[in-house]
């Protein structure tokens, strides 16, 4: 109604114009629901390594199936691609690195990771086809390690620990051949892959193999001529993720389930001692 008392009749052009946007406003609203919920039926994608690693997340993701959170675990055999194929998008995280590993990743080729939460620690041991004893070990012998530089350097300390070598005190994560200040037995190392360690030991006489490695390659870790132990968290197994994906809450629906009692029991049931919950 005007000023005057007089009623005012909207033209048709107006009125059309207002309904235009009004139907503009509710596909909008729509479509975001369609994408909220298409994003939502989208499995959760998890990248891992073969043996136990893919084995306990996809008992996990069994448990998550039941729960209304569909996870996808994609098994990869080499420990460059998880992180690459999380860095680009392709996969929403990886569970198979630990954090001083993630760090070299990161200090070598640039990833923009995040470590979200600890998962497993699985040992490294020295294991052998050759030799019963590490007093076995002969004046010479080849023996294998990592060739990535944190694993290469867990495998040396593990050497040490074996009392066959001694290294530059203070040296960690950050050891080297070249740190080697004593060898007694003139041990002649060689540097591997990780990967391919457990399938080295026909070749040499001791190799450094994860845990991980050698139960997938049928081996019993109980024959380890030594290991570096199931309690150091600092070798945990961490669920990596991008920064922005570190808060997803699918993800951290799926960590909790995992991080469970039935998690627990499964793994403990199954390794033993071979693989640790971390939480």
């Amino acid at each position: 109604m005007s000023a005057s008392g007089e009623f005012e009749i909207e033209t048709q052009p107006g009125l059309a114009r207002r309904m235009l946007i009004a139907g503009l406003i509710a596909l909008a609203l729509c479509a975001v629901g369609l994408i909220a919920s298409a994003n939502a039926a989208q499995p959760l994608t998890i990248a891992a390594t073969p043996g136990p690693m893919a084995d306990a997340v996809q008992h996990a993701a069994d448990l998550a199936d039941k729960q209304g959170l569909p996870v996808k675990v994609i098994v990869f055999s080499d420990w460059v691609t998880p992180n690459v194929a999380v860095n680009e998008g392709s996969v929403e995280a990886n569970f198979y690195e630990h954090k001083p590993f993630l760090a070299a990743a990161i200090k070598a080729r640039g990833f923009k990771l995040v470590a979200v939460a600890p998962a497993v620690i699985m040992p490294v041991g020295l294991f052998s086809h050759k030799v019963k004893s590490l007093n076995d070990v002969k004046d010479g012998a080849t023996v294998a390690v990592a060739n990535d530089p944190v694993n290469r350097a867990r495998g040396l300390q593990l050497f040490a620990k074996a009392g066959l070598i001694t290294l530059k005190p203070g040296v960690g994560d950050g050891a080297t051949l070249h740190d080697i200040t004593v060898n007694p037995k003139h041990l002649n190392f060689i540097e591997l892959p990780a990967p391919q360690l457990a399938r080295a030991l026909d070749d040499v006489t001791v190799a450094q193999v994860s845990y991980s490695f050698f139960l997938a390659s049928g081996g019993d870790p109980n024959a380890a001529l030594i290991s570096d132990g199931t309690g150091n968290k600092h070798y945990a197994i961490q669920f990596v993720a991008r920064p922005q994906d570190a808060t997803d809450p699918k993800l951290l629906k799926f960590i909790k389930i995992f991080q469970s009692d039935d998690e627990r029991a499964y793994l403990t049931q199954k390794y033993g001692n071979a693989v640790m919950p971390a939480w």
